[in-house]
């Protein structure tokens, strides 16, 4: 089946947006190379996301979103006691960084300008992540394992006591030898003062 034969999705109009930001990096990308990417005229982009800047949050969006989509399925392994929960979910969103930086650095770096543009999708993305951690902090204080007389201040502090291991503007340090070892001194210590 032809790309013009198939119906034109946001979901398809983001896939390709990524591939031409991908290509021609975020500073060159126009909704023309979208739409000839699709084999559309600019104007069905248009139909779907009303300006280029709205394609561009809805791009960084989806790719934020894939990360809290990953990590959410932690929070919700209710069977898993809430120490591990928070070590894994920690872990998971050091690793998740680390790939989309090492995995695809032109896509990373696209990406890293995107969301400077996209303030309110950044602070929704880190909204989500901190209310992630609130539910983990507060099934640990409900179950006597975590201290902490606010579950949300907590996670705000866990997210940024870790920022070196999430933060984009970090990146470089992420393939640092030793820096593993450093993340993890970091989750412990953050552990112990959870459970005193």
């Amino acid at each position: 089946m032809s790309p013009t034969s198939e119906t034109l999705t946001a979901e398809r109009i983001l896939e390709a947006t990524e591939e031409v930001l991908r290509r021609h990096g975020p500073a060159k990308a126009t909704v023309v190379d979208v739409a000839r990417a699709l084999g559309v005229s600019h104007g069905s982009v248009y139909r779907h996301f009303r300006t280029k800047a709205a394609l561009r949050e809805a791009v960084t969006k989806r790719w934020l979103d894939r990360t809290s989509e990953a990590l959410s399925g932690i929070v919700a392994a209710e069977d898993r006691d809430p120490e591990t929960r928070l070590r894994d979910w920690l872990t998971a969103l050091f690793d998740a960084k680390r790939h989309k930086a090492g995995d695809d650095p032109e896509l990373f770096a696209t990406y890293t300008v995107l969301t400077d543009e996209n303030g309110d999708v950044v602070g929704a993305h880190i909204a989500d992540l901190t209310g992630q951690l609130t539910r983990i902090v507060r099934a640990g204080v409900e179950a006597g394992a975590f201290h902490a007389a606010s579950p949300e201040a907590t996670a705000r502090a866990l997210f940024q006591a870790t920022g070196r291991f999430h933060d984009p503007g970090y990146a470089r340090a992420w393939e640092q030898p030793g820096v593993r070892e450093e993340f993890e001194a970091v989750v412990d210590l953050l552990v112990r003062g959870l459970r005193q």
